[in-house]
């Protein structure tokens, strides 16, 4: 048995989309504070499954599964695979549940989706915590991320798909059980009648690969400096080729009250389930 409710809601140009909903534990809190996650671009809400049931101890956790992923419906017009689309996807979310005030939790993708929610409504976003992703992104981690996205993967066993699933991340977690990697590739493929296949929309490839990797490097700090008085949590991976020690520098210069952390021997991005994540992550929420 689960412990989330399934949660199906209309976009605005009227696609099925998905949300797990997990209710706080906690029955003598009557009014818990929402955390709403956000997967990266492959990935989807079971990403957080680990994370969610521990917050929900004390917390309502939403985790959404965007357009042409999981449990979403996939777009016919592949240029709506972009952020600000699925951004709009997630204010008519919590419109539907009638939320009003959130803190985000975004991981790669995802973070770049709260920078931009958070610069549209901040009155709305009540904390943040960004995983391995900032203002800048750089060009080597978006060419590697392009030579895998969109490629269709169909395996008949689930020991191919956790080859698979090992030989495109290893670099970044290195240090992975064989349980990790199972629960990996359980999390990102989908089984259909026994086939199994990567379990997102291979055109969500497509506006990204159109993407100007050297104009990538500066689109977020306008966004970035418009939200520097909401509270905000940076988990970096300390192999990641996404987000340099360089943004971070800059960041820290443009919002010094800054909560970082840099997880040792890994690359992009964090699962959020590494024990100094999870201590960053219950501290920052304690201080909210």
């Amino acid at each position: 048995m689960s412990n989330y409710n399934d949660f199906f809601y209309q976009s605005k140009d009227g696609l099925r989309l998905y949300a797990r909903d997990y209710p706080c534990q906690d029955k003598y809190i009557v009014l818990p504070k929402i955390i709403f996650c956000m997967h990266g671009l492959t990935r989807n809400s079971s990403d957080f499954g680990k994370l969610a049931e521990h917050l929900s101890q004390h917390y309502r956790v939403i985790c959404v599964d965007n357009r042409g992923r999981g449990k979403s419906a996939y777009d016919s017009n592949p240029a709506n695979y972009i952020s600000l689309t699925y951004a709009e996807d997630m204010f008519i979310l919590l419109d539907q549940l009638d939320i009003q005030k959130v803190i985000l939790c975004g991981t790669s993708m995802g973070g770049i989706m709260a920078f931009i929610m958070a610069a549209m409504q901040p009155n709305r976003i009540s904390g943040i915590i960004i995983n391995d992703v900032g203002p800048e992104l750089e060009p080597k981690g978006i060419q590697r991320i392009a030579s895998y996205v969109g490629k269709t993967t169909q395996v008949n066993s689930w020991t191919d798909a956790v080859a698979i699933t090992k030989a495109i991340n290893q670099s970044a977690f290195p240090n992975f059980t064989d349980e990790e990697w199972e629960d990996f590739a359980r999390n990102i493929f989908k089984d259909d009648n026994g086939k199994l296949s990567l379990d997102y929309d291979p055109d969500i490839a497509i506006p990204f690969k159109d993407m100007d990797t050297r104009s990538a490097t500066s689109d977020l700090w306008p966004q970035f400096e418009a939200i520097v008085s909401i509270p905000m949590l940076l988990i970096r991976g300390a192999n990641s080729d996404l987000i340099s020690t360089a943004c971070v520098e800059k960041m820290f210069k443009r919002k010094p009250d800054l909560k970082f952390v840099e997880v040792p021997e890994t690359g992009h991005a964090p699962t959020l389930n590494e024990p100094l994540s999870r201590v960053a992550i219950n501290s920052f929420l304690n201080e909210l």
